[in-house]
């Protein structure tokens, strides 16, 4: 999840907008699978859906950079262990959402996520 105001407004003022992506409750997951029961992530397909309709749907082959280049990147900057969460980019369809939504996301393979957004604390 995004805050593109937050987002937007800092990104104006040319300071750094991690605030806009550094948002509590915002990054629940499913359960973990294991890498070798889960294979090579390549082909397997990632979509989102907005309270039913289709937003998001692609593979995991469309990444810019492979899991595995990712990985390596990350592993010179992070000590990377088991159980650790990489977190990359999203496919296109991205917009807003509102108190009441229903997202619901699957990765072939790894299983699917159901949140419906609740009202801002």
């Amino acid at each position: 999840m995004t805050r593109r105001d937050l987002q937007l407004a800092k990104r104006a003022k040319q300071l750094p907008w991690d605030i806009g992506k550094d948002i509590e409750f915002s990054a629940p997951i499913s359960a973990v699978v294991p890498a070798a029961k889960f294979g090579e992530p390549k082909a397997q397909r990632i979509e989102m859906r907005q309270n039913g309709t289709t937003k998001q749907d692609s593979t995991l082959g469309h990444l810019i950079w492979s899991v595995p280049e990712i990985i390596s990147h990350l592993s010179t900057m992070y000590h990377l262990r088991p159980g650790d969460v990489i977190l990359s980019g999203t496919p296109a369809g991205v917009g807003p959402c509102k108190p009441g939504d229903v997202l619901e996301g699957t990765i072939e393979g790894a299983g699917s996520l159901k949140v419906t957004i609740g009202q801002p604390v």
